[in-house]
């Protein structure tokens, strides 16, 4: 009898240490963590960590706690699927990222096969969502459509009679920006003098910069990242070419200027209205300086989508991604950069694109 007694104990004892009270959720951080766009990968993991920091020390998310994995896929399209993988096999519930188009839309069919929560904080392109493989694809940031129409209505008001240059390397994101920024600046009566296309991760522009040279044109707009632009507005300037370069998000970058020098003085960008001025980032905000890192680019924007997830899941009162999408759905999420809410597509209202001009040594919005 103490035999059969002694072995129910133990049995039960066993299932008791085999079965932990809360287990840890694993939220993933996806992007370019090296590579020449590792910066923009830095913002999102700087954001996206801030936010975990701050969730764990208020409790965690229905009593457990998050614990971070990060994903570099150096921007690249096949890496972005392994990395996809990587985190599924982790047990990802949710993964905010990728930062390039070309990355996040071939990962988000792996997430959305699988019922995972994507937010991009960052991936511009229209077929990220318009081609949304599943309901459980979002992003918080806007689109080159709405970003391209403001490029392009800008290009219209000042250089519709003058010579214009547009330009991508080649990029989802580059191209698509671009012929966004065309099509509303034709569809307005402006014609292009040239539309070029480059490689990029090249070192040398000259050719591209001679025929811009040859035509004489007066402004540039250029689809793609600020490595790129910065090595063709220097090459511009050297060859004493001092048309305007315009560009989108992706020049958002101070290290653009360590680029240009002096050359990229003048250069403009759009982006989303300056969210470190809001008075709901004022706390994080300050966090982060005294951390001594700079809120810029998408940092805020990779903190929000954290924050939605984290108030979707508490609402489900579920990680799963199908309870935590249906929340996501019908509410209206008051984060860092604003309110928020998702349309049928994963898209969010957001303030609208943006000019800023590089000058003095940094950027700031006109």
């Amino acid at each position: 009898m103490k035999r059969h007694l002694a072995a129910a104990a133990g049995a039960a004892l066993a299932l008791i240490l085999a079965a932990p009270a809360y287990a840890d959720v694993v939220i993933g951080i996806a992007g370019p963590m090296s590579g020449e766009n590792a910066v923009f990968g830095g913002q999102i993991k700087n954001g996206a960590g801030q936010a975990v920091e701050d969730i764990n020390a208020a409790g965690g998310i229905n009593g457990e706690k998050l614990v971070v994995k990060i994903g570099d896929d150096a921007c690249d399209p096949k890496q972005a699927v392994n990395v996809a993988n990587q985190l599924v096999g982790d047990g990802a519930k949710v993964v905010i990222g990728h930062y390039c188009s070309g990355s996040s839309i071939p990962a988000s069919s792996v997430y959305a096969e699988e019922g995972i929560i994507e937010i991009s904080p960052a991936s511009t392109n229209p077929a990220f969502t318009d081609k949304r493989p599943g309901p459980t694809i979002y992003r918080v940031c806007g689109r080159d459509d709405q970003q391209g129409a403001i490029a392009g209505k800008y290009l219209l008001e000042h250089f519709k009679d003058k010579k214009v240059a547009v330009v991508h390397d080649k990029s989802s994101y580059g191209k698509g920006l671009a012929d966004e920024t065309l099509k509303t600046f034709q569809a307005g009566g402006g014609k292009e003098a040239m539309y070029e296309a480059i490689t990029p991760g090249e070192k040398d522009y000259s050719a591209l910069v001679s025929k811009l040279k040859q035509a004489n044109v007066d402004v540039v707009y250029f689809g793609g990242y600020y490595q790129q632009a910065g090595l063709i507005v220097r090459q511009m300037r050297d060859q004493g070419l001092q048309a305007k370069l315009m560009g989108g998000d992706a020049l958002q970058s101070t290290e653009f200027l360590g680029i240009t020098g002096k050359g990229g003085e003048g250069v403009m960008f759009t982006f989303p209205p300056d969210q470190t001025k809001l008075p709901e980032a004022a706390d994080v905000v300050q966090k982060f300086k005294d951390k001594k890192i700079a809120p810029e680019g998408f940092t805020l924007y990779s903190y929000a989508a954290v924050q939605i997830w984290a108030k979707a899941a508490a609402a489900a009162k579920s990680t799963e991604g199908t309870a935590v999408a249906a929340e996501m759905n019908k509410q209206t999420f008051n984060t860092i950069v604003g309110d928020l809410k998702f349309d049928d597509k994963g898209d969010p209202t957001v303030a609208g694109f943006v000019f800023y001009e590089f000058r003095d040594g940094g950027y700031s919005q006109l």
